[in-house]
């Protein structure tokens, strides 16, 4: 959520800060705006989108080499003109964008009137650069140390940027649990919340750590120091993503080519760590912690949304595979409900942005409680990757859909190579099983291939029920968290109220809903509880419900009860999650289309949930 876009150098500032939003556009957002210095601090904001933006400053002066830009997602205020950032100071000389939350914003706002200070906006991040400027006009300090003196004063997440026409050449950066990446080129520097904006133009960053601020000066470069006024030396890494990977390559959506990016994602999150072979999975970047995971007295998987039920099936998957106690917890819950946590435990947190503000406060609350956490994202020195003891990243490259896809499958992918190799170093299955399910596993990926010659049926099935106002989806062991994330990806894309629920559960409620209007998706794949789903499909067959079965090939006793089967390849029972999620996204994505409805940009979502 939210976007920062930042341009300091020998080039025209706005085209590239236009450019950079854009990019983030896909992260959600209700507003946009630019500061630009040009002799003088020019703010153009508005309600709306980017292309809003652009036909409200099509005739402004736009000129300057230096100036931010941001896309905000409210908080605090409501989506208009005036709550769009940039937020500029009392005198009017200084300007800013900012990403997070300021908890204490009202006892400091109050304190600001009192001494004399008026607002325009409902903001949090006015009361912010209000703070900042009163600082540099009372203690005369450098624009840079009058930053670092307001953040000893302010409680909250952020990720700012500040500009002021009184230092036309220099920008200043800060960040606390919100990321800000700077790019550095040939004497100009980018910077922005992700490195989407920034890959076009330079593949060296530096990632600003917790509690840091940046100071960009084009006489002097890029300087870093610590809160507490300890200099820092610039850490610089070599982005892996390219621009390619942000750009639709012929699909209609991005939502769509990531479905279709599943086989090659799961295949690249599996290349280098499963060795068929040599009948062995390595995983370098938790090796070191193996040991800790073997022995653990339980898991525990951290998580949000779609991750989360990630984290569901990885429960499944060392239970029933490795014999490791797993509880999986909403991060949001776990922080703030005094968890039981101890020393033998080992914590996973699942992220694809590795930013996520809920998951952030869930590690380091198990990481003062003494436990071992590890971390699964899909983004390359992300905030998750970096606080976390060790982990491992999906290599699903930039997910750009809100409604995730690719990084869910990815997901999986690692939880299922982390519990085949906790399985064999624990000898809790047998070297032929063992060796039966590393087989299985590595033909995820044709499995895949072969169910995207699905999506036409589905967008069939998909004409028939455009319009339902309810669907339920009923899924058995490892199957019931995909009905749980079947029904978020209907939710999120199209709007039409679905839940999940385990297939048993049916008759416990749910079934009070079933008529002739409602549709069911019932993953019908297990091998083991094969007659009693059998036996839930004809409980809603005989209540008049519409069944969607997603089956194995070669079914031949609910083919003839449904109403409509989708076929999948035959594939080992822990792995059936990352084959039967595609049909369903297929599903929430046609409907959706149907529907007229923003498939990659769902209204009030934002991809990467940075605020609390």
């Amino acid at each position: 959520m939210c976007g920062i876009v930042g341009y300091i150098g020998k080039k025209e500032a706005f085209p590239i800060i236009i450019k950079g939003l854009q990019r983030l556009e896909y992260r959600g957002y209700d507003s946009a705006g630019v500061a630009l210095l040009n002799g003088e601090l020019q703010i153009h904001k508005c309600k709306g989108k980017v292309q809003d933006l652009l036909n409200y400053t099509k005739d402004k002066n736009l000129h300057g080499y230096i100036g931010i830009g941001h896309t905000r997602w409210a908080t605090h205020g409501e989506p208009n003109d005036v709550n769009a950032h940039p937020h500029v100071s009392e005198v009017g000389n200084l300007a800013i964008i900012h990403n997070g939350i300021i908890e204490n914003y009202a006892t400091l706002k109050e304190e600001l009137i009192q001494r004399g200070h008026t607002f325009e906006s409902d903001t949090d991040t006015e009361v912010f650069v209000h703070l900042i400027g009163e600082i540099k006009e009372k203690q005369n300090v450098p624009l840079e140390e009058a930053v670092r003196m307001a953040m000893q004063h302010v409680v909250g997440a952020y990720a700012i940027l500040v500009i002021s026409y009184d230092h036309p050449r220099k920008m200043v950066a800060a960040r606390k649990s919100s990321p800000l990446v700077v790019g550095i080129g040939d004497g100009e520097y980018y910077l922005a919340s992700d490195a989407t904006p920034i890959v076009e133009y330079t593949r060296n960053v530096v990632y600003l750590n917790d509690e840091e601020i940046a100071c960009i000066d084009l006489e002097n470069g890029l300087s870093i120091k610590s809160i507490e006024n300890e200099v820092r030396t610039p850490f610089v890494e070599e982005l892996e993503m390219n621009l390619e990977m942000l750009e639709k390559g012929g699909y209609e959506h991005f939502m769509l080519k990531e479905i279709n990016e599943q086989a090659r994602s799961i295949k690249d999150s599996m290349r280098g760590r499963l060795r068929l072979e040599d009948k062995e999975i390595m995983l370098g970047g938790i090796k070191d912690y193996e040991d800790k995971i073997f022995n653990a007295d339980r898991i525990l998987i951290v998580a949000c949304g779609t991750s989360w039920h990630a984290g569901l099936v990885g429960e499944y998957l060392f239970e029933d595979l490795a014999r490791i106690p797993v509880e999986v917890e909403y991060a949001s819950e776990f922080r703030y409900r005094n968890p039981i946590i101890n020393k033998n435990d080992v914590v996973i947190a699942i992220s694809q942005s590795g930013e996520t503000a809920d998951t952030l406060a869930a590690i380091r609350l198990a990481k003062e409680k003494g436990a071992t956490v590890l971390g699964i994202c899909n983004v390359v020195g992300s905030s998750i990757a970096r606080i976390t003891d060790a982990g491992a990243y999906t290599h699903a490259g930039p997910e750009i859909g809100v409604a995730s896809t690719k990084a869910f499958t990815a997901q999986l992918t690692i939880l299922s190579l982390m519990a085949l190799r906790a399985a064999k170093q624990r000898q809790t299955i047998s070297e032929e099983r063992y060796e039966f399910l590393l087989k299985e596993l590595d033909r995820v990926p044709e499995a895949i291939e072969q169910v995207m010659k699905c999506e036409a049926q589905v967008k069939e099935i998909a004409a028939v029920f455009k319009d339902a106002r309810n669907f339920l989806y009923l899924g058995r062991g490892y199957n019931f968290p995909v009905a749980l994330e079947g029904a978020l990806k209907l939710k999120e894309i199209s709007y039409i109220h679905a839940e999940g629920y385990p297939a048993a559960e049916m008759k416990h409620g749910p079934i009070a809903l079933i008529d002739e209007e409602m549709p069911i998706v019932v993953l019908a794949t297990n091998q083991h509880a094969y007659e009693k789903i059998v036996s839930n499909i004809q409980e809603v067959k005989a209540r008049k419900g519409k069944v969607i079965a997603v089956t194995s090939k070669q079914d031949e006793e609910i083919s003839k009860i449904a109403d409509y089967v989708i076929e999948i390849p035959p594939i080992a029972d822990p792995f059936t999650p990352m084959v039967t999620t595609v049909p369903l996204q297929f599903l929430s994505y046609h409907i959706a289309l149907m529907r007229d409805c923003n498939v990659d940009q769902p209204r009030n979502l934002a991809k990467s949930v940075t605020v609390e």
